[in-house]
């Protein structure tokens, strides 16, 4: 939706506070980008794209987070990244920059708040106001890097040391059903389901609905690195 006049103060000053390269504008563009740009409030759960599909604009998430993942036709997932408050989702970068379509899905972790450039205005944000294009750019590589290291844990680590150390990133106590464990590290349930018995029989881990307590951080450590 639009933005009303009495709903634009507010949201300049969100956007200033998450975005702080928004602050170099003059405030006439600045004014543009409230005026042109989409406000969108997004419910945990949904869809707000898929692969295929055509890219509305480039949205940059004031609250809340949204999962970009990768889908096999056999439902499984990876997970390739999330967006997180004061970050822009760079798949939709790049499919606005190379003029294709979208090749992953994104889905709402967290109700989200999000504000959407459309393209005419994200290219004319890229061309003429530095700030936005060292936004854009630092974070393709962030994401580049991010890449590279999930191909390297899912081509070259053992499910086993993978999860160990999601688990110890991520606890002590992760609320998270075994499928959602699978899709991160890009595996199916019933092998994590397996790894998890085995590290619950080792006394690492205490498994309980939708939630995994690490019991013995210093062991599942030591086996994390072996």
């Amino acid at each position: 939706m639009t933005m009303t006049s009495e709903e634009r103060p507010a949201m300049r000053a969100m956007l200033l506070a998450r975005f702080p390269l928004f602050a170099d504008l003059p405030e006439q563009r600045l004014a543009q980008v409230l005026e042109q740009a989409q406000l969108r409030r997004v419910p945990a759960g949904f869809t707000m794209f898929e692969s295929e599909m055509p890219c509305a604009g480039f949205p940059l998430v004031l609250d809340g987070s949204v999962r970009v993942a990768k889908l096999a036709p056999s439902g499984r997932e990876i997970v390739l990244y999330r967006v997180a408050p004061g970050e822009g989702c760079i798949l939709a970068g790049s499919c606005l920059l190379g003029h294709t379509e979208y090749s992953a899905t994104a889905v709402v972790e967290d109700d989200v708040t999000v504000l959407i450039v459309p393209p005419p205005l994200f290219h004319e944000l890229i061309l003429h106001h530095a700030p936005f294009r060292g936004f854009v750019f630092d974070m393709y590589g962030a994401r580049l890097a991010e890449m590279m290291e999930l191909l390297e844990e899912v081509a070259f680590r053992r499910l086993d040391t993978r999860l160990a150390q999601l688990l110890i990133q991520r606890g002590p106590v992760v609320s998270s059903t075994h499928q959602k464990l699978a899709d991160e590290l890009g595996s199916v349930r019933v092998f994590v389901s397996r790894v998890l018995r085995n590290f619950e029989q080792d006394g690492w881990v205490k498994l309980e609905r939708e939630k995994v307590t690490v019991t013995d951080l210093q062991g599942l450590a030591r086996f994390a690195k072996s």
